[in-house]
């Protein structure tokens, strides 16, 4: 049998994989892993620089599944190509505890490079490698070596969706040559044809980004070949491949029709496509021994070119040893273990906004982590997050570690998740805390992930200001802090910046950073030498014998301060309680959470500028919430936190009648 007939038919075999995968799990997409078998068969075989042996090894090509409804595409080249996934886990589609979940997850399966399912995700994410595989090549001025391209396979929704338009935008920008896209066109979606509501030119709307653009019959396996062949001599921008496929492709009563999408064809159906393509009705889940055979061949090639790499990889290195050491250093997105001590020497001890401190503890990061790159969308003089002695990532450039995102909040936050997963770069992304809101899913998958991936989101409260209700966040804090697996930090003042930073760079997961636009006063000497934002919170000020605890985050920390101040002119014995991370402070012991909160003392207060829901978790039943659980009005910031009583004074009103009515009652 010819190899192309050999590959045909292993294109078949995902087909009839996939179908069966769903048709036991009852549960699926069949319709688009059989459209694009043809597709994934070809880019695997002939063109993906893989290892199956090693999935991590650096010199990899990375293959993404954007349109990860088809996971069982994935999961079928994965098994057929040899990579640590068994034909029993493919049987085990969708189950408790497998390797096969319903979209491909990052950690999960062997071979997945990126948790996709959320359309255009992938697609970004896609954008992010790219980036830093760009980034890295010119870092080690050897492009020989580090020409590894990123291919991506997304859909029609993928087209849809606005974080395409956004991150499609950019590529193009950047020129991003290593970045090739298949484009599923096989015009369906769940409610039908993509008729109903997309009527686009994408051809025309790539070519505007700066892609080149190529169409193909996704159904023929030299157009494929010849597509990716000229898709990779391409030395200026990404190329989009449009293929027309038809979905459910094969299957003899149902090939391009809707109902294939997103259920299973049904028993009779799946027979009906394994007799016409040649496969015994009475046997499940087949592998023809002749496509084996061809594959394991095809894997031993490419293990070799592997360790040909490998063994040119480890020359390069041993002949440039300033090159290695920086190599360890972003491979291993190495933090110095005194970043701490650096960064706390670098703390501003004066009168500013959290957000001008973090942007001058940023600079001294950068110089010591070479893995810190990222930007901002736009807004990089308001948030501070330039890296001043660093340059620009450009088409010309691609040594820059700052990266202009432009307004694409969205795209940001998901290419920040592609820099992460590349495996050479510690992203940091930054907005306001308001545009949180377009960021959601893209820290959603960062969390799900638990990539290390920093946000830096400034103009944390209503004391935005005068910009008014649309700019001043109100519930953006404890919405991030209700994402799973994410740490939120909200330091008070420069001293508590620094730590935060230290602890950002520290973390093993991603981390979001809320600062002030306004300015807040520095703590004094003795309040600076107690700061321990690794502790999540921690006593900042107090009386031996306190009987009120203030606990209080950021800007309002410093009002704390204040108000324990007055009530102390009053005779109450008061311990003011830091607590810029919610997240940090739950993985303290027991025993160290109740020094901190004692329950000996339920008389509490919690001071925060935006909704006080949640905070009951801290202040007790029993416990006084002073925060905002409306939104806010535009006007100067002082003017602001008189009238909404979050400035001394109010929170010395607010606490004086909280004890006088807890003794009452």
């Amino acid at each position: 049998m010819t190899e192309a007939r050999l590959l045909e038919q292993t294109a078949d075999t995902i087909r009839v994989l996939a179908a069966e995968a769903v048709e036991q799990a009852n549960s699926g997409h069949p319709g688009m892993p059989m459209g694009c078998a043809d597709i994934g068969a070809t880019l695997w075989y002939k063109h993906l620089r893989h290892d199956p042996s090693d999935p991590n090894w650096m010199g990899r090509d990375r293959f993404i599944l954007s349109a990860g409804h088809g996971s069982t595409l994935l999961y079928s080249l994965l098994h057929l190509f040899g990579y640590d996934l068994s034909l029993e886990e493919i049987k085990q589609f969708r189950q408790w505890g497998t390797r096969t979940p319903g979209h491909p997850e990052y950690g999960v399966t062997p071979g997945v490079e990126v948790t996709t399912g959320p359309l255009a995700t992938g697609f970004a994410t896609g954008v992010g490698m790219a980036i830093a595989a760009k980034q890295l090549a010119q870092q080690m001025e050897n492009r020989e070596l580090f020409d590894q391209r990123i291919y991506v396979l997304s859909s029609d929704g993928c087209m849809m969706e606005g974080l395409s338009h956004e991150s499609a935008s950019l590529a193009g920008h950047l020129e991003l040559d290593n970045l090739i896209c298949f484009y599923d066109a096989n015009g369906i979606s769940i409610e039908g044809s993509t008729d109903l509501a997309y009527s686009e030119d994408p051809a025309t709307r790539f070519r505007a980004y700066g892609w080149n653009v190529l169409e193909i019959n996704g159904h023929d396996h030299d157009e494929i070949d010849e597509a990716l062949t000229k898709a990779k001599s391409y030395t200026k921008g990404p190329t989009l491949i449009i293929a027309r496929t038809t979905i459910g492709c094969r299957a003899p009563n149902s090939a391009g029709s809707p109902e294939t999408h997103g259920a299973p064809l049904g028993s009779e159906e799946v027979n009906a496509l394994k007799s016409a393509l040649g496969f015994s009705e009475n046997e499940d889940f087949q592998v023809p021994d002749e496509v084996r055979t061809m594959l394991e061949r095809r894997r031993e090639e490419l293990r070799a070119a592997a360790e040909k790499w490998k063994s040119s990889f480890r020359s390069f290195l041993d002949n440039n040893p300033d090159k290695a050491e920086l190599y360890k250093q972003l491979a291993q997105q190495r933090v110095p273990e005194n970043i701490l001590d650096e960064l706390r020497a670098v703390a501003p001890a004066k009168k500013m906004a959290t957000r001008h401190a973090g942007g001058e503890v940023m600079q001294r990061a950068a110089n010591l982590v070479p893995a810190l790159t990222g930007g901002a969308a736009d807004l990089a003089p308001s948030t501070k997050t330039q890296l001043k002695d660093l340059s620009d990532f450009t088409a010309q450039n691609r040594l820059g570690r700052n990266i202009h995102f432009g307004v694409r909040e969205l795209g940001m936050g998901v290419i920040g998740n592609g820099l992460a997963l590349f495996g050479t770069d510690i992203p940091f992304s930054s907005t306001f805390m308001v545009f949180s809101d377009f960021m959601k899913p893209a820290i959603r998958l960062a969390a799900i992930q638990n990539i290390h991936h920093i946000f830096v989101f400034t103009h944390d409260s209503v004391f935005v200001g005068e910009d008014g209700p649309t700019h001043q966040p109100v519930e953006q804090l404890m919405m991030l802090r209700n994402i799973p697996n994410l740490t939120v930090i909200r330091p008070a003042e420069g001293h508590e910046v620094a730590e935060a930073w230290a602890a950002a760079l520290q973390a093993e997961g991603p981390v979001a950073l809320a600062l002030t636009r306004q300015k807040v006063e520095p703590f004094s000497e003795k309040h600076a030498s107690a700061t321990n934002v690794a502790r999540g919170a921690y006593v900042l000020d107090e009386d031996s014998d306190f009987e009120l605890i203030l606990i209080a985050t950021g800007s309002e920390v410093n009002t704390a301060l204040g108000a324990a101040e007055q009530l102390r002119k009053e005779g109450k014995k008061v311990r003011v309680v830091s607590m810029p991370s919610w997240e940090m402070f739950e993985q303290q012991d027991e025993e160290y959470k109740e020094r901190v909160l004692p329950r000996s003392c339920e008389t509490r207060v919690s001071i925060e500028a935006g909704i006080t829901q949640g905070w009951e978790k801290y202040t007790l039943n029993e416990g006084l919430r002073i925060g905002l659980d409306h939104f806010g009005h535009a006007g100067p910031s002082h003017t602001l936190g008189e009238k909404y009583g979050l400035d001394v004074d109010g929170v010395v009103a607010r606490v004086k009648d909280y004890l006088e009515c807890s003794a009452g009652c």
